[in-house]
């Protein structure tokens, strides 16, 4: 579902990572070791949102080099920052990744709004949500569609307790077909989505 291949990113004279290589099947994975270490440049990457300097990555059996729109029609992306549509409301941008995935704002989707405690925020503009709130949008926007791979940094971050424990039923669901692929320091929360934890460095 996900393959990267020889992967290699540096920032200056800064090197984050070397070489990185590993191949994920349908499953959920965590990357819980401490900041500075890559994680979120390699969910990057994954994600199709930063270059590498070298290496390739492979979602669904395409390349997101050669082929990024076919890789980013099998990818769903919670970034780590959920304010780049200010001015777009919840509803909106569903809408608007359900035309990008040619899918539909249907009753499983709604569903998992209603779950997360969504609803009542819908029609409001993701500069007037909270941080919580615009990271459930992310959320239920990666039901959309059928991605084989679902990338999160910091899934949790401002979530309250009733929508991380929705979070954790939903990404061990998607765990069953999919890969899942998250970045958190919530011990609890990737216990909770029986997660397998790993490190950055230990993909070589």
């Amino acid at each position: 579902m996900l393959r990267i291949d020889n992967l290699t990113k540096r920032y200056g004279d800064h090197l984050v990572f070397q070489g990185l290589n590993q191949a994920f099947g349908a499953g959920c994975v965590a990357l819980c070791e401490e900041e500075n270490t890559g994680k979120s440049t390699l969910l990057g990457i994954v994600a199709g949102m930063i270059a590498p300097d070298s290496g390739e990555v492979w979602i669904g059996g395409h390349s997101m080099a050669r082929e990024p729109s076919l890789a980013k029609a099998r990818l769903a992306h919670v970034p780590d920052d959920c304010l780049a549509f200010p001015s777009l409301t919840g509803r909106e941008l569903l809408e608007r990744v359900a035309t990008e995935k040619r899918a539909s704002l249907d009753h499983e989707v709604l569903d998992l709004a209603r779950r997360l405690g969504l609803e009542p925020h819908l029609d409001k503009r993701f500069e007037q949500m909270s941080t919580g709130t615009r990271r459930k949008v992310f959320l239920t926007a990666a039901a959309l569609g059928d991605p084989a791979v679902v990338v999160a940094d910091g899934p949790g971050n401002g979530l309250d307790a009733q929508a991380r424990a929705v979070l954790a039923d939903q990404f061990r669901l998607w765990a069953q077909d999919r890969l899942v692929l998250f970045a958190s320091h919530d011990a609890e929360l990737v216990r909770a989505c029986g997660a397998r934890v790993t490190e950055v460095a230990a993909l070589r």
